[in-house]
């Protein structure tokens, strides 16, 4: 049964937008005391398959091409030959991992902004928190030099300086979602500015260390790089994750959400932390990898039918589109391999339009 009712109300995974209906025959489960919609599991567990299935697949292809047998030989490092064991252990399989760890983080980011400022245009690389943590990773590149420890510590702090930076220009008796993206674009622009002087002043290596990390990029990535950026993602996405039931009502407005018990201010800041927190270490492992966080939210609402933004369709979407962008990136142009981040940019710059366009629509 649906109701006809087009009102905002309370379901499970967030608000509805003006105009929908709420579907109250979505078949749902309790699993902790919690009510689980299962279209949402169940749709989630799809699209980590096929971003699993994406990462076989880099597993397998390269320079040096493998059949499967050997790169499940390879991953449990018992292949008879050690070039297996070293291209599939040391060199490719940081890189799968990193790509579906990485790009879950940037997905829950992104849906926990967007909830937040109940904009789909609410994203961390929209409203100036990637910029910022590649700010401040320049800064340091240029200060202390190419250590991943200096750059990443560099990178959290810059994008944690971008969000108080943001939400004290954004408060006025409250952060508004609207105030905050057009504060946060305004600040990017700026800091773009600022990053290109940087660039542009430094010494020619350190320049194009940061030029190069700047891009967003798997390259050369390692165990000893993935496994604290995976460790720091997982918890980070967790923590968002005690924080669901409140970001759901917090889509419905502050007011109803005081009215149902919601501290507005303290859980809002204690999520925007997280998440900027979440952000700022995928730039500091990969270097600012735009669009992920702003498309794979809103790509995981209508796949699942969703009436809100759910974080576990958003980290699903965000690690297949990282993923199916790395696997484009390596082999689409044959020898010749491109930062992931340039085929993110490719592809949300046209999702980007494309959502504009509906946005614009919606609006007439």
């Amino acid at each position: 049964m649906k109701s006809s009712d087009s009102s905002t109300a309370l379901v499970p995974g967030g608000a509805v937008a003006p105009g929908e209906t709420i579907d109250f025959g979505r078949p749902m489960a309790r699993v902790f005391g919690l009510r689980v919609d299962v279209r949402v599991v169940v749709t989630a567990a799809i699209v980590t398959l096929l971003a699993l299935i994406c990462g076989f697949a880099g597993l397998l292809l390269g320079k040096f091409t493998l059949t499967p047998a050997e790169v499940v030989e390879g991953l449990f490092g018992v292949a008879d030959k050690r070039i297996v064991n070293t291209v599939v252990g040391e060199w490719r399989a940081p890189r799968i991992l990193a790509g579906i760890v990485l790009g879950a983080g940037l997905g829950v980011s992104g849906a926990v902004f967007q909830s937040l400022t109940r904009n789909p245009l609410g994203s961390p690389d929209i409203i100036g928190f990637s910029t910022g943590a590649y700010t401040g990773g320049i800064v340091t590149i240029i200060v202390f030099g190419t250590s991943f420890v200096s750059t990443a510590a560099g990178a959290i702090i810059g994008g944690m300086l971008t969000a108080l930076l943001v939400y004290l220009l954004t408060w006025k008796g409250g952060v508004q979602g609207f105030r905050l993206i057009i504060v946060g674009i305004a600040l990017t622009a700026m800091l773009g500015a600022f990053n290109t002087w940087l660039i542009m002043r430094a010494d020619l290596d350190l320049a194009m260390a940061a030029a190069t990390w700047g891009a967003g990029s798997l390259n050369g990535m390692g165990w000893s790089t993935i496994l604290p950026a995976a460790i720091a993602v997982v918890v980070l996405s967790l923590g968002c994750g005690l924080f669901s039931r409140d970001l759901g009502t917090l889509e419905l407005g502050d007011d109803t959400a005081k009215a149902l018990g919601v501290r507005n201010e303290p859980v809002r800041a204690a999520l925007i932390l997280i998440a900027v927190a979440l952000v700022a270490v995928v730039t500091a492992a990969a270097g600012p990898i735009a669009f992920v966080a702003l498309a794979a939210p809103q790509i995981g609402r209508r796949l699942a039918k969703s009436q809100g933004t759910s974080l576990l369709m958003a980290a699903a979407v965000g690690a297949l589109l990282l993923v199916a962008a790395d696997l484009i990136a390596q082999h689409a142009l044959g020898e010749t391999q491109l930062p992931v981040g340039v085929v993110t940019v490719c592809i949300g710059g046209v999702y980007l339009i494309w959502l504009l366009i509906q946005e614009a629509r919606r609006a007439q």
